[in-house]
Formats: C-alpha cells, sequence, structure tokens
C-alpha cells in the first residue's frame, strides 16, 4: 500500500510538473502574441521584407537653341550568381565554354580561357556574386541578355545587374566649368550644375522587395511602391554654337601668343543673358583646358579699361566734357614720389577724347587729378553709385570679390586717385567689366548678367528668370552719350582700328596691365592684354570682353592679343544672326530683282525687309508668291479651297512639305533648290494619301 502510495505520489508530482511547465509554455506564448507580437513581426518582416531605393532621373541641361549641353545615361555592373541553384550543374558545364567565347569575343578584354578560368573559379567557391563586368552600357546589357546561360532568365540565368547614371556632356569640353558638377558631400561643385541640384536631382522613390529561398530579392505588389520623381531640366542662356567659336578663337589666340590663360565672354545687352562663356589655361604638360572660371572668379587689376569708368564718373559730375585740353607731356608725369608713363612716348596737347582714343595714362590720369584731388572721396562715391563695388550676385558661385578703394581705406595713398583712374589699385573680374560696358551700350540700365533661361519639367517652364536689373540709370543721357562717342572713337581712329570694318560698326576699349606679383610689386614681363566693347555701335544687341593673360609671344597690347578673339566672335555673330545682320545695308540691291520667290507671309515679310527691299502691303492671306505682270513684280495670294491643291512653285522645301503634307499628300521630293514642278495641279482636287513628286532646282524671276 505504502509503495502504491509511493508510486501515485511520484506520478503526481510529473504531471504537476508539467502541467506547470505547460502553463507556462501557454503563457508565454501568450505573452509573445499579445505583448510582444507586433515587435517580433517587425523584426521578422525585416528579415525578409526590405525597401530598395529607385533613383530618379537626373534633369538635362541645354542651350537656348534646345540642344543638349548635359544628361545622364544609365551604366550597369553585371555580376553572376555562379552558385545559383537554379543553374544546373549540366546546363553550367555544358555552357561555360560558349558563354566564355561570347564575353571574350564581345568585350575583347581577356582571353576565352581567362574567361572560363573566373567563371568555374566562381562555381567551385559558390561566389554569388561574380563581377563580369563593370559600366556597361544599356545595349551591352540587352546583348548580354542573350548570351548562354544568361539568356536563362533573371534567376535561372544567375546574371545580376546594378544600376548607376553618369553624367555625359554631348559637346565635351565646351562651357564645362559654367555647365559645372554636383557630387554629394563635394564643397567644390561649381556652375550650374551645382546651383539648381535641387531642381535637377528630383526624389527618389522607394520599391517594397521580399527575400525569396534562393537569397535573391523579389518585388512585392505595386501598392507598395513609391514612384521616383525625375529631375528638372534646365534650358540655359547658352548658344553652344557661338560657344564653340568662342573657344576655338581663344584657344587660337593663346596658343599664338603663348599665354598662361585667358577669357571671352558675350553678353546679349538688352536681356543680360550670357551667349557665350569661355575660359582656358595651360595645363603642365602645355596643352590648355577650362582649369577655372576665370570670367567670373579672377578680380584683378583691369587697366586701361578702367579709363572709361573714370571719365565717366567726371562726365555725370560735370567736372569734364569732350573737348578739354589736357597736356600729356611727352607721355610722362609724377604724382608725388610715382612717375606715370604712357605706353607710347611723346604727344603734347590734346582733347580728353583724343586722350581716351589713344589710351594715355598721362592724358587720363591728369584729367581725373585735375577734377577731384581736392576731394578724391567724391570721385570713389560717383564710382559707387555705378554699383561696380558690389559683387553681381550670380546664380552660380565663384564671384571674385569686386575692390573699389575709399580714402579711408588703410592702402590708400596720396598717389591712389591718379593710378585709380587708368584701372590700378583697383580690381575687377571680366565679368563685372563686362557689366558696367554693357550698360553704357544699354543707355545706362544695368542688367544683371545670368545663364539660365527657364527651369522645365515635361518640356514645360515652371520657373522663369526675367531680366534682372542692378542700377536703372548709372548715369544721365548726356554722360552715357559723351562715353559711347569715345568708345566708337577708339575703334574708329585710335588703339582699337584693327576692328574697323566697312560691314558693321564696333565701339570699345583696349586694356593693358601690368599684372601685380603677390604683393611683390609689378613687373616688365607679367601683362594682361583685353578688348571689351559691343556692337553693332548704332544698335547694341551684344556686349563682349576677352582677356588674356601673360603672353610669352607676339606683343602683349589689348589691341594685338584680344581684339582678334573679340573680331572673330563678332564676324560670326553678324553671318548668323539675323537681327544684328539687318543693320547691314546692301547698298546693290536697287539693281537686282527681289529673290524671293514664295512661302509663309511673315516669313517672307521678315525676309524682304532685312533684304532692303519695300515692305509687303497688308495681307491676310498666309501663304503668297511673286507675280510679274505690266506693272511689275508683286506678292499675291496663292490660297486655294481646302480640298485643291494648291501651287508649291518657287517654294523652298519645308514649306511646301508643310504645305502639302497639312493636306493629307505623301510628298516626293527630287533634286535641290526651290520647287520648279509639281505632279499633281494646282487647282484640281486632292486625292487623299496620293502621292505628290517635287522637282526641285534653281529657279528665278
Amino acid at each position: 500500500m505504502d509503495s502504491r502510495k509511493s508510486i501515485l505520489t511520484r506520478v503526481y508530482l510529473v504531471y504537476g510538473f508539467m502541467f506547470v511547465i505547460s502553463l507556462a509554455i501557454i503563457g508565454k506564448i501568450l505573452y509573445i502574441q499579445l505583448v510582444e507580437g507586433e515587435m517580433w513581426k517587425a523584426k521578422a518582416e525585416k528579415l525578409s521584407l526590405k525597401y530598395f531605393t529607385i533613383e530618379p532621373n537626373r534633369g538635362n541641361i541645354y542651350d537656348v537653341n534646345g540642344e543638349m549641353l548635359a544628361t545622364s545615361v544609365p551604366l550597369f555592373e553585371v555580376r553572376m550568381d555562379a552558385a545559383s541553384p537554379l543553374i544546373a550543374d549540366s546546363t553550367f558545364d555544358s555552357d561555360v565554354d560558349s558563354l566564355s567565347t561570347y564575353l571574350s569575343s564581345y568585350f575583347k578584354d581577356q582571353s576565352r580561357l581567362a574567361y572560363k578560368s573566373l567563371l568555374v573559379k566562381g562555381r567551385n567557391s559558390k561566389n554569388r556574386y561574380l563581377l563580369i563586368k563593370r559600366k556597361a552600357t544599356f545595349d551591352q546589357l540587352k546583348t548580354l541578355r542573350t548570351f548562354p546561360i544568361f539568356r536563362l532568365g533573371k534567376n535561372s540565368g544567375g546574371l545580376i545587374t546594378t544600376v548607376q547614371n553618369k553624367r555625359v556632356y554631348p559637346f565635351s569640353h565646351l562651357g564645362y566649368r559654367t555647365l559645372g558638377w554636383f557630387k554629394d558631400g563635394n564643397s567644390n561643385n561649381v556652375g550650374i550644375e551645382s546651383a539648381f541640384n535641387s531642381e535637377m536631382q528630383g526624389m527618389a522613390g522607394k520599391r517594397l522587395y521580399q527575400r525569396i529561398p534562393d537569397g535573391n530579392w523579389r518585388p512585392m505588389n505595386h501598392n507598395n511602391e513609391i514612384d521616383p520623381v525625375n529631375g528638372a531640366d534646365i534650358l540655359t542662356t547658352i548658344d553652344i554654337n557661338i560657344q564653340d567659336v568662342a573657344e576655338e578663337a581663344l584657344y587660337k589666340q593663346l596658343v599664338i601668343n603663348q599665354a598662361d590663360h585667358g577669357c571671352a565672354i558675350l553678353m546679349e545687352v538688352k536681356t543680360g543673358e550670357i551667349r557665350a562663356i569661355a575660359n582656358l589655361g595651360r595645363t603642365r604638360e602645355g596643352s590648355y583646358e577650362e582649369l577655372y572660371n576665370y570670367a567670373i572668379g579672377e578680380s584683378t587689376e583691369p587697366g586701361s579699361t578702367f579709363k572709361l569708368y573714370s571719365l565717366l564718373a567726371a562726365f555725370e559730375d560735370g567736372k569734364v566734357k569732350l573737348n578739354d585740353i589736357v597736356d600729356v607731356t611727352g607721355g610722362v608725369t609724377r604724382f608725388g614720389s610715382r612717375t606715370m608713363k604712357d605706353s607710347h612716348m611723346g604727344g603734347g596737347v590734346m582733347t580728353v577724347q583724343q586722350a581716351f582714343e589713344k589710351s594715355s595714362n598721362v592724358g587720363i590720369s591728369k584729367v581725373i587729378y585735375r577734377a577731384y584731388a581736392s576731394n578724391p572721396q567724391a570721385f570713389v562715391d560717383r564710382l559707387h553709385s555705378f554699383s561696380v563695388n558690389k559683387k553681381l550676385g550670380l546664380e552660380i558661385k565663384g564671384e571674385g570679390r569686386p575692390q573699389i578703394l575709399g580714402t579711408k581705406d588703410g592702402l590708400w595713398s596720396n598717389s591712389s586717385l591718379p593710378w585709380m583712374s587708368i584701372g590700378y589699385e583697383v580690381a575687377l573680374t571680366p565679368l563685372q567689366i563686362l557689366t558696367f560696358y554693357n550698360a553704357v551700350a544699354n543707355d545706362g540700365v544695368m542688367v544683371k548678367p545670368h545663364f539660365v533661361k527657364e527651369v522645365r519639367k515635361a518640356g514645360l517652364p515652371v520657373t522663369e528668370f526675367k531680366t534682372q536689373i542692378i542700377n536703372p540709370r548709372i548715369a544721365s543721357k548726356e554722360a552715357i552719350a559723351m562715353a559711347k562717342t569715345m568708345l566708337e572713337a577708339v575703334v574708329d581712329h585710335g588703339t582699337g582700328s584693327s576692328l574697323k570694318n566697312p560691314i558693321y560698326k564696333v565701339a570699345g576699349k583696349t586694356g593693358t596691365a601690368q599684372v601685380a606679383q603677390n604683393g611683390g610689386g609689378y613687373n616688365k614681363t607679367n601683362y594682361k592684354g583685353s578688348f571689351v566693347g559691343y556692337f553693332p555701335a548704332d544698335n547694341p544687341k551684344y556686349a563682349c570682353i576677352v582677356v588674356i593673360n601673360n603672353p610669352t609671344q607676339g606683343g602683349y597690347y589689348g589691341a594685338a592679343i584680344a581684339a582678334p578673339v573679340f573680331r572673330e566672335i563678332a564676324d560670326r555673330i553678324y553671318a548668323t544672326d539675323p537681327e544684328v545682320g539687318m543693320n547691314w545695308v546692301d547698298t546693290t540691291h536697287s539693281i537686282r530683282s527681289n529673290p524671293l520667290l514664295a512661302g509663309n507671309t511673315r516669313d517672307i515679310r521678315y525676309l524682304t525687309q532685312w533684304l532692303g527691299y519695300s515692305t509687303l502691303k497688308p495681307t491676310t492671306e498666309e501663304w503668297i508668291t511673286q507675280v510679274t505682270d505690266s506693272s511689275g513684280s508683286r506678292f499675291a495670294s496663292v490660297a486655294y479651297g481646302e480640298q485643291t491643291i494648291p501651287s508649291v512653285i518657287g517654294m523652298g522645301v519645308s514649306d511646301a512639305v508643310f504645305r502639302l503634307e497639312k493636306l493629307g499628300l505623301r510628298v516626293q521630293i527630287n533634286g535641290v533648290g526651290v520647287v520648279t514642278q509639281q505632279s499633281l495641279s494646282a487647282g484640281s482636287k486632292i486625292p487623299p494619301g496620293s502621292p505628290i513628286l517635287l522637282s526641285l532646282g534653281i529657279k528665278t524671276k
């Protein structure tokens, strides 16, 4: 009995212990489910679910005519899951030779045996991320997907790709520093890419992926996806064709003179839009590249181009007139203990205008000293009123700080006034100088130079950058008129006479300055030559500055080394810009008949005016053609009904094709020139979808 009781007691103890353990387990399960459930669920999802970032497309940069200047292209890193269980051993063994041959033949960077060794080694070492190719293009990736093994599909073929966008510039180096770049965390980001990064970068998206048993990730349904927002595009003010001319002309002159560096800027007078900005510096190897944006960043003593500032101040204060007399005393004078000399010695009494034309240091400094010696701060104050002592506030960073000394500055001395008057003891960047000359060309209105016209999304503008006025009138009309007279005289019979031509009129100023040597004074070998001006002088459309630093061969005067670059840029503008070309009067047109035969009325009207013929009589017709009768040559309508074929005889190809295709005809073209014959007669009914043959040739009236 006692034995039986003892056994039952032990059984009850075991069952009781198991019951307590069961209660504890059930309690723990309930605790996990009810209390810690969300935490463990989140951990499980973290291990099996993951959000991957979807990078947006960075915006493109375009020139003012819509030519692409910068864009992003995808480059792929190609890897292989060589140990994937989805690739059967038999498949790998039978196709590895073929895959190696394909890779070697396509990329031509390794032998077939080297590729086979790489693949086999990756398979044997169970490499789940074997590198095949870095920076593969999309076309290369498409081809890779057709290779043995890889063609089995994304999972079964083991092909793994990751994409990175690479910034490319279709026009290579042109405007490189102005276009600039943006790299995360890089303090050296510059140019438009940096200034408009927030608009261009867009917003990244997210896509939820789930880990699958083979270790790869697969996307979940689209409900868990956040689409990326692509970046906005930037439409710049740059004209890539003019930019090309500016850089080529600058490059040639730098090579000829073996100069250290130089820049050229072209700006539209009324708007301040920068059409071209070229910067080239000599590398250690002796070639020239865009090493730095000298045009906006290099603030140095301008030399003789500053003489316009000085005389405009004196004109505005009523202290000087163009015909005032100054004695240049043979090209030498003294101010205190310092001697002032002209670059070309000689000369006696001359007018202020003549002193400016000949760029006489002695003449200009004497005029300004005589006007302001008793109150030099008045001269400084007048310069400040021109808004030349402040930065321009450009949208791209790196602008150099202008320096205009005041009488209370520690560096001011008794000789500061005369030396400032000829462009020393002051500092300005080329773009700041150009902005001042542009204001003179713009009748005293100083506009802010800018590089961007619009921010666009989906081809539509979301932000437009209008012309900003820095100073609505830097000087009176009378003072500006005197300044313009001097600038035109420089080219007509002064130091800039090499730019004089019978086709269009240029106004501007040459500049030659010794360059200070890091606080060590000046030497006789380091010079800077420049030319800054505008054209056409009688109706300014563009302002331009060219600066060439430290030439070591040939001359160093601005007229010799900078003016040829200015001339090449201006000639190109004149040949390609109709608005500038309209200022040229063709004196031979009166003996020729109007060469315009037929076309769009608006175009004919514009070209007739440009070529100097009498303007058309008002008409509501969209298309016109030239006809000749007893009263002479005139333009008449070529309108027909909507269901009849019009005459396109005499039209250019683009006008003719536009007209006919708009009516549903299929146009075929034979020859070159204007339309001389058409296969379907004018006035006949239109057979829908019918072809019409246009014969082109030379047709005269």
